[in-house]
């Protein structure tokens, strides 16, 4: 069984969109180049889409 890799943001799969994988909390997400700015600088943006966002800070 294989696991749909979709953007964590905006939903977009690897069938539509580059994405690339990250692990956080021993669990793995994908993330689209549009979207990897908004995990680097503005993490809280990502608040009911990632446990614990509120606590990551942006750089």
């Amino acid at each position: 069984m294989s696991k749909v890799k979709a953007c964590l943001v905006c939903n977009k799969t690897s069938e539509e969109i580059p994405v690339t994988k990250f692990n956080y909390q021993d669990s793995k997400f994908y993330i689209c180049p549009q979207h990897i700015p908004v995990l680097i600088h503005k993490p809280q943006e990502l608040i009911g889409l990632l446990d614990g966002a509120d606590k990551l800070k942006g750089v």
